[in-house]
């Protein structure tokens, strides 16, 4: 049995077809792939140790935004070159040197330690490294108040789309790797399918969310689930796939890409038995203030594309227009326009945040403001230095004009208010929100 894909197939709907998979191991067969490739010449991951679970707590977890910082966040963590994958090093190439030793590797740090470099069809010296991360969860509790789910389904760890003002870098941090590496090392989760179908039955309840609704499963909170790994291993497919089977589930999908419209029918098959919504991300209209901010995620028009395809298949879709990003997407009628072409593109709903700007994320995102909007500089170090969050009265602002943007283009409430009502199996999820 493959180790992604799930052993029994979702009733009522054919299963894609891709590349033939080994019977003891994750990835497709690469006929061509050898011992002398590219992928066996990379160095393996170094890390000297941390004490954190692949898990989530209100101490600052692996899939929601923390509560709590790291320790590291923001502060000297070594380059990650520095990293040696042993636990004892020796300081000095001399006889009689000194030998030091460092904390043993454990929890989510070990298992990056040990994770074996991925076979890929990737040619490209741009192409980041990919490697086989061993978890032994899939489905990991989120408890932060600050978030309406339960549930989260981070198929893969970190991102190739390098997202400048991305807050989840904190996460390689957990590994003992430097949040730059975010988008340079992505980690390709081990046997999800498999984990996802036991956890489902001993973990999952559907009864025990808001007022007795089914637990809330958020797929992509704190990676994209559809960068470009998904084509290769299809990760986020095989944990669909899974929950396709199941009735009465309360499930909601983030990306910036196109490539969820690959899944339409396995997404359709969830909507038939559980309540299922996705939102398409469109940070600016702009295509190359985008390729700025978001190097490697897929224009807008192609987002937006996607919104159609999507509400066309009867899919309840729509725009998260987040982050908006104080002095640079949030200029007068920029963010009117992304409604309004949100919404000629069949969107139900529309929904913004301020940028979030943790000090993981500000090591990257600052030096790059300095360079291409020095102008803002001041301002981002007077609102930031101290606070991840933006003033409170221009939050307030924000809130107001996104109110009057929903009001006056008839856009339905996004459904985070609607987790709490009780799910009726029928035919076809409504699209009446």
């Amino acid at each position: 049995m493959s180790p992604v894909l799930s052993s029994s197939k979702p009733a009522g709907f054919p299963i894609r077809r891709r590349a033939p998979f080994s019977s003891d191991s994750l990835f497709p067969v690469c006929p061509d792939h050898s011992p002398n490739t590219r992928t066996s010449e990379r160095a393996p991951l170094h890390s000297p140790g941390s004490i954190v679970p692949d898990s989530i707590s209100n101490s600052g977890g692996s899939d929601c935004p923390p509560s709590a910082m790291p320790a590291s966040c923001g502060g000297s963590l070594r380059n990650a070159q520095d990293f040696r994958k042993d636990t004892a090093f020796v300081t000095d190439a001399v006889p009689g040197a000194v030998r030091n030793t460092t904390a043993p590797l454990v929890g989510i740090a070990r298992l990056a330690s040990i994770s074996p470099a991925a076979p890929t069809r990737r040619t490209s010296d741009e192409r980041p490294e990919y490697f086989l991360l061993p978890v032994k969860s899939i489905l990991n509790k989120c408890e932060s108040g600050r978030v309406p789910f339960d549930w989260t389904i981070n198929p893969y760890r970190g991102c190739e789309f390098a997202c400048k003002y991305c807050y989840a870098r904190y996460t390689h941090e957990f590994m003992e790797l430097d949040g730059l590496a975010f988008e340079k090392k992505i980690f390709v989760k081990k046997d999800a399918a498999v984990l996802l179908t036991r956890e489902i039955a001993t973990k999952y309840s559907f009864a025990a969310g808001r007022e007795g609704a089914p637990e809330h499963i958020c797929i992509g909170s704190a990676t994209d689930p559809y960068q470009p790994a998904e084509k290769e291993y299809g990760v986020t497919r095989a944990c669909l796939e899974e929950l396709a089977r199941h009735t009465g589930l309360s499930v909601s999908i983030t990306t910036k890409s196109n490539l969820v419209t690959r899944d339409i029918d396995v997404l359709q098959e969830i909507a038939k038995r559980s309540r299922l919504y996705v939102d398409i991300t469109v940070t600016t209209l702009r295509p190359r203030l985008a390729r700025l901010l978001e190097p490697r995620a897929p224009r807008p028009d192609l987002r937006l594309a996607a919104i159609r395809k999507l509400r066309d298949a009867g899919i309840p879709v729509g725009a998260l227009a987040s982050p908006l990003i104080p002095g640079i997407t949030d200029r007068e009628g920029e963010l009117e326009s992304l409604a309004a072409a949100a919404k000629g593109a069949g969107a139900l709903w529309i929904s913004s945040g301020v940028l979030f700007l943790m000090p993981c994320a500000a090591k990257q995102f600052l030096p790059f403001l300095r360079e291409k909007f020095p102008r803002l500089t001041r301002q981002y170090q007077s609102w930031y230095s101290q606070n991840a969050y933006a003033p409170e009265p221009y939050r307030q602002r924000v809130a107001a004009r996104l109110a009057r943007i929903k009001s006056q283009l008839g856009f339905s409430f996004r459904p985070w208010e609607q987790l709490s009502h009780p799910i009726a199996p029928a035919p076809q999820l409504s699209l009446a929100l």
